[in-house]
């Protein structure tokens, strides 16, 4: 059976011309039928946004269909951006983030890099650097079996773009545009790249991604520019289209080549890269990630990992890199950005996937590390903060925190803290009833003292089981074959706890991500009065 293709709305500059935007969109959905999603490259706000933006950041106004948006082009709108990230900035209008990949439920694979080019690093808020765009790059292009993505969102349009092709009128697409975004383009090989900034639509011929009789037939691309919103010579500023995701699709109908298809107008380019070295991605330092948050939301972190006002150096151990694509290592493609709700200088709190309660969180490290065990006393003192504000926060609700960790067919730490209603049980029931399941299943589970260390019980590598409740009492077991992966949640959701059996198993409790957002928001909202990296 075939793939029910993906309707996608594309716009150009909207510059906080929300109504107009809108108001084109449903009209367009009252004649055509509904649409998967619209995604918008360029300048989403503008200078004077505040008004029409209010009333969809206040909830007073919904956009009619699920909206992607790029980041800043310019230092004014930056604060528009809270988190670099990526979040909700209103309800169905999500900020992708600086950089990365989107990859939707049916499959569609977007990749996107906000801003315009910079010269020099690091990049400000509102741009990137050629570091950006070869992390970016390299860590697309490394996974097994590349073939390209479906879409790539930038706002800059890509140098040279023109040639080998149509007119694209007055505009010079030799002086026009970035040669970094060539670059990527290049590279990622999308299907459809929408860019916007010149306020000018040219739909370019389509391209190919391979050099004739030397190298196997691959999928073409189409570059599509589009104008800005309501503008007085009626450019095109909004392109629909319908696609089923190259993952879906039969091989031999992917490659076909349309009558008028062109060579690559970056084969020089190309044909330049592949004579010297190819660009990689630099080696990071320990607390060096692209993910990081501007000076009007936490803490900023300095280039060499160190925070602010602490000259003294420090011997840094570094995280290990992992051994494939990860889903906690925060400057990953894989992270589910949505569910971010605090980000630290080495840590950050994210909502747990499929969580046991809604407010259920990971504190995980940014960079990779395996276990507690493994983390460097800065990520150790950062985990302790995250602890005590989460301790506070909770107590303010009425509840109490549960901690734990599996060091057990895991790469990447995730600390599991769960509240529990303070009249609802005490430390010393959470505590026994850890016991009771454990020796049930012929587990020796062990009270470690209150101010020990757990690296004082575990060595790195070792794996183990670890609980920690908020009053201080620790239990742990060292792992010596199997272990039953849902051991800690499936102790929290008996009846002598919280008495949702039925929620053991996180994959029975996927939500769907517009509810996951709204709930990340929520915790976001209620979290900050306690979070220590928005006061640094």
């Amino acid at each position: 059976m075939a793939a029910v293709p993906l309707r996608v709305l594309a716009c150009g500059d909207v510059e906080g011309r929300l109504e107009a935007l809108f108001g084109r969109v449903r009209a367009i959905q009252g004649k055509s039928g509904r649409f998967d999603m619209l995604l918008c490259v360029g300048n989403f706000f503008g200078p004077t946004s505040e008004a029409e933006w209010a009333e969809y950041r206040t909830g007073a106004k919904k956009a009619p269909i699920p909206t992607y948006v790029l980041g800043a082009n310019d230092q004014e709108t930056v604060s528009y951006f809270p988190d670099v990230s990526g979040c909700e900035l209103a309800e169905n209008i999500t900020y992708l983030g600086r950089r990365g990949l989107y990859s939707s439920t049916s499959g569609l694979q977007i990749a996107y890099l906000s801003g315009t080019e910079s010269q020099h690093e690091p990049a400000p808020a509102y741009s990137f650097s050629a570091k950006d765009v070869a992390e970016l790059k390299t860590s697309l292009v490394s996974t097994p079996n590349f073939r390209g993505v479906d879409i790539l969102l930038t706002s800059p349009w890509p140098r040279d773009v023109g040639t080998f092709a149509n007119s694209a009128g007055e505009i010079d697409t030799k002086k026009c545009g970035s040669k970094l975004v060539s670059d990527l383009a290049a590279n990622l090989k999308p299907r459809y790249h929408f860019a916007a900034l010149e306020k000018a639509y040219y739909e370019r011929l389509p391209y190919r991604n391979h050099t004739v009789l030397q190298e196997t037939p691959q999928h073409v691309s189409r570059f599509i520019a589009l104008a800005d919103v309501g503008n007085t010579t009626k450019k095109k500023y909004l392109y629909a289209f319908s696609i089923v995701p190259m993952s879906l699709m039969d091989p031999a109908e992917l490659v076909k080549q349309p009558q008028d298809v062109t060579e690559s107008p970056y084969r020089k380019l190309q044909e330049a890269q592949k004579t010297k070295a190819p660009l990689c991605a630099e080696e990071e330092q320990a607390c060096q990630f692209f993910f990081d948050l501007n000076k009007h939301q936490g803490k900023k972190r300095s280039s060499d990992g160190k925070e602010r006002g602490n000259s003294q150096p420090k011997q840094v151990k570094k995280p290990s890199q992992p051994m494939g694509p990860c889903w906690f290592c925060l400057a990953s493609p894989e992270v589910e950005k949505h569910l971010v709700v605090s980000i630290g200088t080495h840590c950050y709190l994210a909502l747990a996937k499929g969580g046991l309660l809604p407010d259920h969180v990971l504190i995980l490290p940014i960079g990779h590390y395996q276990s507690v065990v493994d983390l460097s006393s800065e990520v150790v003192e950062e985990v302790t903060k995250y602890k005590s504000a989460l301790k506070e926060f909770f107590r303010s609700k009425g509840k109490r925190y549960v901690l734990f960790e599996r060091n057990y067919r895991s790469q990447h730490l995730q600390l599991q803290v769960i509240p529990i209603p303070l009249d609802h049980c005490t430390s010393e029931d959470i505590k026994e009833s850890f016991i009771a399941q454990a020796q049930e299943q012929q587990i020796e589970l062990l009270e470690i003292p209150e101010h020990s260390d757990i690296t004082q019980v575990a060595q790195p590598g070792m794996p183990y089981f670890y609980v920690e409740l908020d009053s201080g009492e620790k239990l742990f077991h060292r792992i010596r074959g199997r272990f039953p992966l849902h051991f800690g949640r499936e102790v929290l959701a008996s009846e002598a706890l919280l008495a949702l059996p039925q929620r053991a198993d996180w994959r029975r409790c996927a939500a769907e991500r517009a509810e996951e957002a709204a709930q990340a928001r929520a915790f976001r909202r209620d979290f900050q009065p306690f979070d220590f990296a928005l006061r640094a």
